[in-house]
């Protein structure tokens, strides 16, 4: 299991936010369902191992303030004869920490000694 470093974002973390951001352009607010679905097909299905891993990802980032939790219109759950979803939006602070951690990931990719001989 990974270990989080103090401010760094975790692997699965960087999936929500970079596939909410590509959904939230796409449809607006998004929810768990379609965020798993985008993730496994983007990334190694091992990033995503049980919905609560996810579940658990997305509260911890709402905590943090780089999600903004909203449940949809209860009208709207009915009259599709389904659960209400809990909706998500990628605020300003989760997009300024992926690209943060995104620009941390290359620079500590630049430090790596290169082999010199392959």
């Amino acid at each position: 299991m990974a270990r989080r470093r103090e401010g760094r974002l975790l692997d699965l973390e960087m999936h929500i936010l970079a596939a909410g951001m590509e959904l939230q352009g796409e449809d607006g607010d998004f929810y768990g369902f379609a965020l798993a679905k985008r993730i496994a097909e983007y990334s190694d299905s091992s990033a995503l191992t049980a919905h609560g891993t996810l579940y658990k990802a997305l509260a911890r980032l709402a905590d943090a303030g780089l999600l903004e939790p909203t449940w949809e219109d209860a009208a709207l759950a009915e009259a599709e004869g389904r659960p209400r979803r809990r909706l998500y939006r990628v605020t300003g602070a989760g997009e300024l920490a992926h690209r943060a951690e995104l620009g941390a990931r290359a620079a500590a990719e630049a430090r790596q000694p290169k082999a010199a001989f392959a």
